[in-house]
């Protein structure tokens, strides 16, 4: 596999794959950390849904600046060293069990995925450059992404066995480790990067850095200062008047708009030959959002799917094996505290006094009577966050079919533009949805637990829309972006996944408001329904621009 591509790959590939098991670590635990009552922070699906959607939203907006700063100034390996030293860091951090700290070691997170994110990415694709590798470019970053997801995959079992033997600590601190192994192994790996690391400089037409600083950083900061104190109209749905759902919803969104117009301003100050590229780009950024946001749902809605609604009890030789590996926990029934649920109350801490609260799930609570266990049984459940592994093995599974299948139409002078790639990477992830509506229904709209393999039905169904456009977006910017902003660009994608991520914590804090929950997941099916038509609308103009610059 590795010897029709650059001698960089391997490296790279190890990098990302331990950087990703340790983020991903992280991902599958972190709303259930923060809503465990016990030993987390009693946080309502509401309140957890909020920080998680503002959190992985402020994670892919910071590569932005991240990449403008590699391609200026400092180059994409420190830069890369930087970022991948403060995010290990601030996992660490994430295991001592206080509220600034949480929030501290998050922003460490953030800015230190800004740096690593997209130059990684970058560097990846200047090494497609050279004329012997330029047709094998979506194949080497279909490769790339195998490896986020081997990280993605293993992490999860790493994680639920640290939390279930020694707690949350010990689990965060295995994602610290990851990122750090990924940090040396790129190290490792420099004698092959040669001349591709470095900084392109400021070039003649780029806009001075203070002025970055003055006309987007500044005012993304009041803008998003007004959007927290901006209140809108207060009704019986919205009793606190934001505008958009929260507090932080409203602050992103208003500290978006300075960066968004930025990007704008690429395009009409952009010199003739590079507009249509730039445009085209723009408009696959803004496309993607939508994907996003319901392909995020899987670290908030669909986590709470599988807690909440997914029949997780073993027995016989799979309790036997996921009890021996530490993956699964046993779980005690008890009748008063069912009762407790069905009376609409939850124990919460709040400043160190218990109060009553709506909403807590217990596990029997919809479990069929005649199914339920005798009072003070105990039954074997597999961990929550086991269930954030299934998509990335898909990814696992897929990635060399769906590699061989463009392989196969590339012989044959048939294979599909990187543009129709992701037309149809949206399709098919729409169609995904459905099954979730289907899931809905066998479970009498959850008020009977259905089998796990809707989840990995569902997930199947994504991923191969995951891997038509996820790596696809990737290979475009890297084709596409004029050589002096390619990683500003690769942070124009970034920054459309955080939108996106932040739309899709929205989303996942209203799934209490949807009585039926195949609601839910047709307002999903709707947005990426509207995605695809837009893009196969814009498909024409986009294939054209391909072909001006030479490149499918």
């Amino acid at each position: 596999m590795w010897k029709s591509h650059p001698k960089a790959l391997p490296y790279l590939f190890l990098s990302e794959m331990w950087e990703r098991f340790g983020y991903y670590l992280m991902i599958g635990i972190f709303t259930l950390y923060l809503k465990d009552v016990e030993t987390g922070f009693a946080m309502t699906e509401k309140e957890a849904s909020d920080l998680y959607g503002t959190f992985i939203a402020l994670v892919f907006l910071t590569p932005f600046i991240g990449g403008l700063v590699a391609d200026r100034y400092w180059g994409y390996k420190k830069s890369i060293i930087i970022g991948g030293i403060m995010m290990g860091t601030g996992y660490f951090m994430m295991g001592i069990h206080n509220l600034t700290m949480l929030y501290v070691a998050m922003t460490l997170v953030i800015v230190g995925n800004g740096f690593f994110k997209p130059n990684i990415s970058t560097l990846l694709g200047n090494f497609y450059t050279e004329e012997q590798y330029k047709e094998k470019k979506d194949e080497g970053y279909n490769i790339f992404y195998m490896g986020i997801n081997v990280g993605a995959f293993i992490c999860n079992f790493f994680g639920a066995a640290l939390q279930i033997l020694l707690g949350w600590k010990f689990a965060f601190m295995a994602a610290g480790v990851g990122m750090f192994v990924g940090v040396m192994i790129f190290i490792l790996g420099t004698k092959h990067y040669g001349n591709k690391t470095e900084k392109k400089g400021v070039q003649p037409n780029d806009m001075p850095f203070w002025k970055i600083v003055m006309f987007i950083l500044v005012p993304s900061a009041v803008f998003g200062v007004i959007g927290w104190l901006l209140k809108g109209v207060t009704s019986d749905t919205n009793p606190d008047s934001y505008i958009f759902g929260s507090d932080s919803t409203d602050a992103f969104i208003f500290a978006c708009i300075p960066v968004i117009v930025f990007y704008a301003s690429l395009y009409f100050k952009a010199k003739e030959d590079d507009k249509r590229p730039i445009g085209t780009l723009l408009a696959i950024f803004a496309v993607v959002i939508l994907f996003w946001a319901v392909f995020k749902l899987n670290g908030s809605a669909l986590t709470t799917w599988a807690d909440r609604y997914t029949d997780r009890e073993m027995t016989g030789t799979s309790k036997s094996l996921f009890s021996s590996l530490k993956l699964a926990k046993e779980v005690e029934f008890k009748k008063d505290s069912v009762e407790l649920y069905d009376a609409n109350f939850r124990l919460q801490k709040e400043n160190g006094i218990v109060k009553k609260e709506v909403n807590y799930p217990l596990y029997f609570r919809n479990v069929k009577q005649e199914l339920k266990p005798a009072e003070g049984a105990k039954v074997s459940l597999w961990a929550t966050n086991l269930s954030q592994s299934i998509n990335p093995g898909w990814v696992i599974i897929l990635t060399p079919l769906v590699v061989a299948f463009f392989t196969f139409l590339r012989n044959r002078k048939k294979e599909p533009t990187t543009p129709t790639k992701i037309a149809f990477g949206l399709l098919i992830s729409a169609l995904s949805v459905l099954v979730m509506v289907a899931a809905v229904k066998m479970g009498a709209n959850g008020t009977e637990k259905v089998s796990v393999w809707w989840l990995v039905a569902n997930y199947g169904v994504i991923t191969i829309g995951e891997l038509f456009l996820s790596p696809m977006g990737l290979s475009v910017v890297s084709k596409l972006s004029p050589a002096n902003i390619t990683s500003l660009m690769m942070g124009g994608w970034f920054l459309s996944t955080s939108i996106g991520n932040k739309l899709s914590g929205v989303l996942a804090s209203m799934w209490d408001q949807y009585e039926d929950k195949a609601d839910f997941f047709w307002v999903n099916f709707a947005l990426l329904m509207f995605a695809t038509l837009l893009m196969f609308a814009l498909l024409k103009q986009l294939n054209k621009v391909m072909r001006e610059k030479g490149i499918n």
